[in-house]
């Protein structure tokens, strides 16, 4: 049996943030990040990050750099093959969420803190594939039945 490799997966900003709150598991597993490059500094202490282009759906280029992420992502996981990924997400992050999926790997989403009342469209996505997907508060479960609430992540 091949031993658990994670991938941690969250666009910049306060989805990167949540997925920090997640280095108590980091700290247990052999994993990587996987996050976005963006104009301002991240502050990532951890050895093994991966950078894709940070995507925005009402660009024109938004298709193209989608595709360009998903070739990223593709030799990424050849390189790192992880069996579980963990999301927080968003965009730019599906390719490697449906890589995972694709090769037999496990799906964690944990839908954004921010959403209360109404799903992301990342989520909505994901809910379809992931192996568990979390939500953060409990009025979430009216939008994904299916889900676990345990509480924020904070």
């Amino acid at each position: 049996m091949r031993k658990t490799k994670i991938c941690f997966a969250a666009s910049s900003g306060g989805h990167f943030e949540q997925l920090m709150m997640l280095k108590p598991i980091m700290e247990r597993y052999p994993h990587f990040v996987l996050t976005e490059k963006t104009k301002y500094a991240t502050d990532i202490k951890e050895k093994h990050t991966y950078y894709l282009k940070q995507v925005n759906r009402k660009e024109k280029a938004f298709p193209i750099w989608l595709i360009w992420n998903a070739v990223l992502s593709f030799f990424i996981y050849l390189k790192e093959r992880p069996n579980v990924v963990i999301c927080t997400g968003v965009l730019a992050m599906i390719p490697m969420c449906l890589l995972c999926k694709l090769f037999g790997g496990k799906l964690i989403y944990i839908e954004s803190f921010a959403k209360v009342t109404s799903p992301t469209e990342t989520g909505k996505l994901m809910y379809k594939y992931a192996d568990r997907f979390y939500v953060q508060w409990e009025s979430m479960l009216s939008v994904y039945p299916d889900a676990m609430y345990v509480g924020g992540i904070y």
